[in-house]
C-alpha cells in the first residue's frame, strides 16, 4: 500500500486551515499545519513534508520568505510549494515564483482546481 502524502498548510487564518484539512484529509493526505511562517518553518523541517500549502502574509515569515528558506535547505528539494494567497497582482505572482514556488492559487479559489494542481505534484 501507497503511503499517503504528506501535505503541511501554513495559514494564519484558523477558518481556511480547517477547510483545507478537512478537504485533503477527505482525498487521503495526511495533514499537518501550522498558523505562522516561524512555526511552519520549523515543523516542514520535522516531518519534510511533500508538498506545502502557504500563505503569503502572515506574521513573522511570510510566504515569500518561506519559500525562499525551504529552497535552501536541501532535505526539502523535492518538497513542492503552492502559494495560496489573496495577493493576485502579477508582481506578487512573480515574487512567489522568483523565490521558488511551484504553483500560485489566488483566494478565494476552487477546491477541485486545488485538487487538480496536488495531484499534478503528487501524482
Amino acid at each position: 500500500m501507497e503511503t499517503q502524502k504528506k501535505i503541511l498548510i501554513v495559514d494564519d487564518e484558523p477558518s481556511i486551515v480547517r477547510a483545507l484539512e478537512s478537504l485533503l484529509n477527505a482525498n487521503n493526505y495526511k495533514t499537518e499545519k501550522s498558523y505562522n511562517g516561524k512555526d511552519g518553518l520549523k515543523m516542514a523541517k520535522k516531518i519534510i513534508p511533500d508538498l506545502i500549502l502557504l500563505d503569503i502574509m502572515m506574521p513573522f515569515i511570510d510566504g515569500f520568505e518561506f519559500s525562499s528558506l525551504i529552497r535552501k535547505d536541501k532535505k526539502m528539494v523535492n518538497s513542492k510549494i503552492i502559494l495560496l494567497t489573496a495577493k493576485g497582482d502579477i508582481t506578487d505572482k512573480n515574487d512567489g515564483y522568483k523565490k521558488g514556488c511551484d504553483d500560485y492559487i489566488v483566494k478565494p479559489f476552487s477546491s477541485e482546481i486545488l485538487l487538480s494542481r496536488i495531484k499534478y505534484f503528487l501524482g
